[in-house]
């Protein structure tokens, strides 16, 4: 088990970013993740008469009767796509993670480990989460959980998006959600610079943990074409892998992606003052990207601001070459 800190590896392990980050809002999303209203009042006959709805759900095929009322969300990227369907009036509560978006009910109810009672005091008809910890408790309420765990691919991703809003109601904008995203990272990747292949240093925390090309994380970074040096780590089993300080200097990165901004406070000079790192040519030449933890984290609709800022820090790179 990786450290809660590390979160692809822990809610892709657990429920990315657990704790240890900052509880600090993200930045409004483009549009295509931003939160949407509620569904008109012509369409809300035909959203009733998708139920009962069954979605096969990490923890198998879950059946809600009728269309849920009072949601309560403990995994944070399962919030920020309840808002992006259209789902966000549904939603009476969410974990102490979910930072985003700015209006989501934020409670001290915990997804890393949640209390069945806290939960049930919300009267919920359905609970969202990460993974099955309060799954069969809430079971034996009749208060019907859906796990949609850390996606491993972006495929993955996708399905989740669309299990959420048929589970809710919001079927016809978990499609649209999810074709604007295809559309959106197939342009990012297509405008990637087709030169000389960089590499990057992707850092989850400062341990440091890094994510592989196996990952979900990875895969997206694969779009711009980029070498990742935590590929050729001794000991990579499971996509995470723990690098020493050693191990990055000798490979020596074209670019650096941090995720432990918000969490650790790290940065270009952060790096510099690390034991043989102030010589790094991403060091050297201000090739540090500074994510944003939770979207760095996250496997939900704002996977396409990761690979915006990604992109952009690509082109950069590609210019000054």
């Amino acid at each position: 088990m990786r450290p809660v800190r590390t979160a692809f590896a822990g809610a892709l392990l657990g429920t990315v970013v657990l704790a240890g980050c900052g509880q600090t809002p993200a930045p409004a999303a483009p549009s295509s993740s931003a939160p949407s209203s509620a569904p008109s009042s012509s369409g809300t006959a035909a959203q009733d008469a998708a139920f009962p709805a069954t979605v096969q759900a990490g923890n198998g095929a879950v059946t809600i009767a009728a269309k849920p009322q009072r949601i309560v969300s403990i995994s944070p990227t399962a919030t920020e796509t309840l808002f992006a369907i259209g789902a966000g009036p549904q939603v009476v509560a969410v974990d102490d993670m979910s930072t985003y978006p700015a209006e989501a009910p934020k409670t001290d109810l915990s997804g890393f480990n949640p209390n069945v009672e806290a939960i049930i005091a919300h009267k919920p008809d359905l609970v969202v989460a990460s993974d099955d910890k309060v799954a069969a408790q809430l079971a034996k309420v009749n208060v019907p959980v859906l796990v949609e765990p850390a996606a491993t691919k972006i495929d993955e991703a996708y399905d989740e998006i669309i299990d959420l809003g048929t589970a809710t109601g919001n079927k016809a904008k978990a499609d649209e959600v999810v074709a604007g995203m295809k559309d959106k990272l197939a342009a990012l990747s297509s405008a990637a610079p087709q030169a000389k292949k960089l590499s990057y240093y992707h850092e989850l925390d400062t341990t440091p943990y890094a994510a592989t090309s196996t990952t979900f994380i990875g895969q997206i970074y694969g779009m711009f074409g980029l070498v990742n040096v935590a590929d050729k780590a001794p000991e990579a089993a499971g996509g995470y892998p723990k690098l020493s300080a050693e191990f990055v200097a000798r490979a020596d990165p074209d670019l650096i992606f941090l995720a432990d901004v918000k969490c650790c406070q790290q940065n270009r000079e952060t790096l510099a003052k690390r034991p043989g790192w102030q010589n790094l040519k991403a060091v050297k030449n201000d090739r540090v990207i500074q994510l944003d933890d939770d979207i760095a984290s996250r496997w939900g609709p704002r996977i396409v601001d990761l690979a915006t800022a990604i992109g952009e820090a690509v082109r950069k790179a590609d210019a000054s070459q």
